[in-house]
């Protein structure tokens, strides 16, 4: 693997800086550059239309969230062995 540049460094820094849900959006364009692969535009609106729409069901509270400690939590209940 290649040493880590002070450029890449500094901007590794800084990502780390960002929020969770940039840091979530900064990691999926980095990987979907990566992909050798042209990218299919129908699957790209269709979930693109699929975010827009569970986000405005949050939004509008028809969808309620769930904390994710609340989450790691019942999940250690529910598989205390893992």
């Amino acid at each position: 693997m290649a040493e880590m540049t002070p450029q890449v460094s500094d901007w590794l820094e800084k990502a780390l800086a960002l929020s969770e849900q940039e840091r979530e959006l900064l990691i999926g364009r980095l990987v979907g550059s990566l992909a050798n692969e042209p990218a299919d535009e129908e699957a790209e609106a269709a979930w693109s239309e699929d975010v827009r729409r569970r986000v405005n069901d949050i939004r509008s509270g028809r969808v309620k969230t769930i904390p994710g400690q609340q989450v790691l939590r019942e999940l250690a209940e529910e598989f205390p062995d893992n």
